[in-house]
């Protein structure tokens, strides 16, 4: 592989919300690594980002849900000669509703994928670039992790504790690596599929598309920025809940969840 060339992972790569950072990073000269579990929706994306911006894209189908996921990944990468500078820790899904109505494998599935393997993934690759004096690392997080969500708790659980793993890391690497947590609200992305959240419509006015959040979150990362929350509604929805008790704000979020 040609080391002038900027690589960058970018997991959950398939679709949403992962396809539209690979496709925000290729049309900035660089080239994208997709990993995801589904092969052909990333072959086609490779194609078309090739096609469209002439760069070169790597694709790797991974469940990054398996245990020893990220170190796999990184061998695999390493012995093609890859040596990525940014890492888009993008791969989720949540579960919605009642807490102790949920499947537990669904449950140990979502932790394994949204915080295991999230952290591993930041610790093996943020030990390269560390190596090398440079390197970015966006984290997604989300808006339910600034408080407490009812009918979301395990799912804002994880996220939360993305948020603030993000932001210590970005004193603890910085400046060399540069580490931004994104916070993105409701989009319209396969997560209420796979999560069975379904939004209300007073929700739903904050909504943004996916490619703006990938924007937001890629422009705040090359500034250096600590976090982003992705839209001006949704920023000011973080910092309210700042302003009032833990226990109040869950059960805002709660009457606003039910309706």
């Amino acid at each position: 592989m040609d080391e002038e060339k900027t690589w960058a992972i970018v997991t959950g790569a398939s679709s949403g919300l992962g396809a539209e950072f690979a496709t925000a990073l290729a049309a900035r000269g660089v080239c994208p690594v997709l990993v995801a579990r589904r092969d052909a929706p990333m072959r086609q994306l490779a194609a078309r980002l090739h096609q469209d911006h002439g760069v070169d894209v790597h694709v790797e189908p991974l469940d990054l849900g398996d245990p020893g996921a990220a170190a796999d990944l990184h061998q695999r990468l390493r012995q093609k000669g890859i040596r990525p500078d940014i890492l888009i820790n993008n791969a989720a899904f949540g579960l919605s509703g009642r807490f102790l109505e949920q499947d537990p494998g669904r449950l140990r599935a979502m932790l394994q994928l949204d915080v295991v393997a999230a952290t591993e993934l930041t610790q093996v690759f943020g030990r390269d670039m560390a190596e090398r004096g440079r390197g970015h690392i966006l984290l997604v997080a989300s808006l339910a992790a600034h408080q407490p969500t009812p009918l979301l708790a395990a799912y804002g659980a994880a996220k939360s504790y993305i948020l603030a793993f993000g932001e210590a890391l970005h004193v603890e690497l910085g400046p060399a690596v540069k580490v931004t947590v994104l916070s993105p609200g409701l989009m319209q992305t396969e997560f209420f599929d796979v999560s069975g959240y379904a939004p209300k419509a007073s929700l739903r006015r904050t909504m943004l598309p996916a490619s703006q959040v990938a924007r937001i979150g890629l422009d705040a990362l090359f500034a250096g920025k600590p976090s982003v929350v992705a839209g001006a509604l949704n920023a000011v929805m973080a910092f309210s809940a700042r302003l009032m008790p833990r226990h109040t704000a869950a059960a805002m979020a709660l009457r606003m969840a039910e309706g």
